[in-house]
């Protein structure tokens, strides 16, 4: 299973990667809460090619409309390794690292007063929300770790490719990709293969092509066009 990115122009996907949607789940108060899954998205084939211009009239899949348009697809993000962008952050049960250019807008890490604050404070409780915050942030920003054995603590997640949706801000979020799969750039060169990453799919990142959270300020639909 790869996923290639092309020169301006779309997500190539080949091995047979599963497709299917993932909502952001919010309670009353609108906080992210859980990941609710979503029916599989049918696939052209094993190899298909998803939209990374934001303007395709078939989303998720490309349509060409990239080259109509003269989408400047241009990656701009680091090739360096996570470990190497995310500072660190010690608490009494757990560490967490954080690389802040990965944020992807999900919100989970807001949640019971938020995670950076979570992690400081000592009991099981807390540790627990740490992790959970953690791990259900898409775009693997955040990573708890076991604080003895200093081992990610990752949750376990097939591989497939999620089409975040968040109804809470009325936008379509980015391609959440997941179980680590290869991710390579226009040039040939790979990506650190990680368990969760999110790939923008509205063309506005200022990150590309990994998600920066555009999708929000931009108001960005799965809609045609």
């Amino acid at each position: 299973m790869q996923i290639r990115v092309t020169e301006n122009g779309p997500y190539r996907v080949t091995g047979a990667v599963p497709l299917a949607t993932q909502t952001i789940g919010t309670d009353d108060a609108g906080t992210s809460r859980e990941w609710l899954a979503g029916a599989p998205v049918e696939t052209p084939g094993d190899n298909y090619s998803l939209c990374r211009c934001g303007h395709s009239n078939k989303k998720p899949f490309c349509d060409g409309t990239h080259a109509k348009i003269g989408f400047d697809g241009a990656e701009v993000a680091t090739r360096a390794p996570y470990l190497a962008q995310a500072t660190e952050q010690d608490g009494p049960e757990v560490t967490l690292t954080d690389a802040q250019q990965l944020c992807a807008f999900a919100r989970f890490c807001d949640a019971d007063g938020q995670v950076w604050n979570l992690v400081e404070q000592p009991g099981a409780q807390a540790a627990a929300a740490t992790r959970q915050q953690s791990q259900d942030c898409p775009s693997g920003r955040l990573v708890a770790w076991n604080l003895a054995e200093r081992t990610a603590l990752e949750p376990e997640l097939p591989k497939s490719i999620a089409l975040v949706e968040d109804p809470a801000q009325g936008v379509s979020g980015p391609l959440w990709v997941r179980g680590g799969i290869q991710v390579t750039a226009a040039d040939g060169d790979d990506y650190e293969v990680r368990n969760r990453v999110t790939l923008c799919r509205c063309g506005a990142s200022r990150n590309k092509p990994f998600c920066d959270g555009s999708h929000a300020a931009v108001g960005f639909t799965d809609a045609p066009g």
